[in-house]
């Protein structure tokens, strides 16, 4: 039974990126697509990468014409949450249309960040992440389009709030569409295990004990739950029983999950109303969280007051929610059930691994390919896994193990990449190979005014995030499960010049200047190679010492986007010359 849905959600979803495709590099009708496209981005320098990223995409025709694309970047200073990004996007929205924009319906894609879970990401950004189906090839932006391809045309004035790292695919009945045309905010709803309900956020429906029993089921709810405990779910009523008709619902218990949410025009100017009086704001604010708690006749004010979720305890944060709780309180909150759906999640190495090679469910139902947009005929699918190759050119004697990933890349003769590796914006040389579970990443860097190339590596199963308080305490950090102290001993550094980039009370493999700065491609990615092989065998590299080290955050900070692009641009053409 739960196959029988898997195909319709399949039929579904090419159905969606059939009709995507007819419209990329074409002039778009009033009405018939969004009537705007918005990214946020976390700052000046990610703002600029996007716009050239979209400009490259509308002269290659692989989005459709006749639309405003906007990125947005987050003001300078704090953090201030994709609820933040939000906000300001509407008033730079306001500042360009005015009143106009009462008539528009606007997608807006949160963007900003910089994927230190997905590091192939981090210089180009993760709604350019690429997906192996697409010709040319389909980036997470182009996906996003895709599934919500039918949206604009039953949407009345409003916006769109979404992500930039996750999938949600749905079917609903033929004949029938997902309309978003009532007041105040209206979420789409996906059936859940109690635990995922855990890490998400879980709706209090009026109609629990009836949901499920269709593909797709409009109702309102009493109450947002933000990664409620278990308990909370049961307390509240937000725990539903499966019915015996909806096959595509396994848990006989079951909550309903978020994802996107619109929210019509006047609630979106309220919400611009708000930020008029409270900015410049000081704290990280939730677009889930914060917002979707002061909905439903069932929300309080205890919320507020809740930190246990926050990352960073800012002394403003109470009350600006109390000021959008209070703003939004009495809005009414509708939510679509599509009881066909499923939600992916792609934002770190592991998810990217698994759902790009090993995951066959959602292979099938996106159509995804072991090989897309490429030259490559070597040896690339090995047991129940798979390999997957991105827009990039191979020989045909390269070997590219299971599990592995290999995208905007150049391998020559006899290369070999490991088991479950990534290797991202490289060009490899004859004989060289990537050990296992290696991630590989090139950058291009502005640095004392001129071009250098910097290859950062690292293993699969590094934790860039986890931070020791001070640089003393590097050999609790771990690079490919040895201390990082240890590593430098084999890369010929004394412990006192391992130095850290940026905040040095958070010192991490994020920051570790540890990769150096190379005149070519080539002789940076066969570096980083030695230096990835060093601390598995005894041997003591000397390659390091008279090169500048720069972290990776000291690297996405001097990137030089053009020459990455360029890099590509090569590929692009080499791929085309083949086809």
């Amino acid at each position: 039974m739960a196959e029988h849905g898997n195909k319709i959600l399949q039929r579904s979803t090419r159905k969606k990126l059939k009709k995507f495709h007819e419209r990329r590099g074409k002039e778009v009708k009033s009405g018939e697509f969004w009537d705007l496209v918005v990214l946020t981005a976390v700052d000046e320098h990610q703002r600029v990468a996007y716009e050239l990223q979209i400009k490259e995409k509308l002269c290659r025709k692989e989005l459709p014409l006749g639309v405003p694309y906007h990125v947005f970047a987050d003001p300078p200073g704090c953090k201030i949450g994709n609820g933040g990004s939000t906000l300001y996007a509407l008033q730079h929205l306001e500042k360009i249309y005015g009143k106009a924009l009462s008539s528009f319906r606007v997608i807006l894609i949160h963007a900003g960040g910089f994927s230190q879970r997905l590091p192939n990401a981090s210089a180009l950004g993760k709604i350019f992440t690429a997906l192996p189906c697409g010709e040319p090839l389909y980036q997470m932006l182009e996906i996003k389009l895709a599934l919500y391809v039918d949206f604009p045309v039953h949407m009345k004035p409003g916006v769109l709030v979404t992500c930039a790292d996750d999938i949600e695919l749905y079917s609903i009945a033929e004949g029938e569409s997902i309309k978003f045309n009532r007041s105040g905010f209206t979420a789409l709803a996906h059936p859940s295990s109690l635990t995922i309900g855990t890490t998400h956020g879980v709706f209090v429906l009026d109609s629990g004990e009836n949901c499920g029993v269709s593909e797709m089921e409009y109702t309102s709810c009493q109450q947002f739950l933000h990664k409620p405990s278990v308990d909370k779910m049961y307390k509240t009523g937000a725990v539903c029983k499966r019915q015996d008709s909806c096959e595509s619902i396994c848990d006989a218990e079951f909550v309903y999950t978020d994802s996107t949410y619109y929210m019509d025009y006047s609630t979106s100017e309220s919400l611009l109303n708000m930020l008029k009086e409270v900015e410049p704001l000081t704290c990280e604010v939730d677009a889930y969280g914060d917002f979707l708690q002061a909905l439903g006749p069932g929300a309080t004010v205890e919320y507020t007051t809740n930190i246990a979720n926050v990352t960073k305890k800012e002394s403003s944060l109470v009350d600006i929610r109390q000021k959008i709780f209070h703003r939004l309180k009495g809005t009414p909150l509708n939510v679509i059930l599509l009881n066909n759906s499923k939600f992916y999640h792609i934002g770190t190495t592991e998810e990217y691994l698994f759902h790009l090679t090993e995951d066959p469910t959602l292979r099938e139902e996106l159509g995804l390919l072991p090989v897309a947009f490429s030259v490559c005929d070597c040896k690339k699918d090995l047991g129940s896994s798979v390999a997957c190759v991105m827009h990039s050119v191979l020989h045909p004697s390269a070997v590219v193990s299971a599990g592995s990933v290999v995208e905007y890349s150049k391998l020559s003769a006899d290369v070999t990449v490991g088991e479950r590796s990534i290797v991202s914006g490289c060009l490899l040389d004859a004989g060289q190979s990537v050990p296992c579970q290696t991630f590989m990443h090139s950058l291009s860097v502005n640095l004392n005014k001129s071009i250098g190339f910097v290859t950062v590596a690292f293993s699969i199963k590094d934790n860039l995030k986890h931070s020791v308080s001070s640089p003393a305490q590097a050999t609790a950090l771990k690079y490919f499960g040895k201390s990082l102290v240890e590593c430098a001993a084999c890369w010929g550094l004394p412990p006192e010049s391992l130095c850290f980039s940026g905040d040095k009370s958070a010192c991490s493999l994020w920051n570790a200047c540890i990769f150096p700065v190379c005149p070519d491609l080539r002789s940076s990615v066969s570096t980083s190679l030695q230096m990835v092989e060093a601390p598995q065998g005894s041997s003591v590299i000397t390659a390091l010492k008279d090169l500048r080290l720069v972290s990776l955050q000291e690297a996405l900070q001097n990137k030089n986007l053009e020459e990455m692009l360029r890099f590509r641009r090569g590929l692009y053409e080499d791929i085309l010359k083949e086809k």
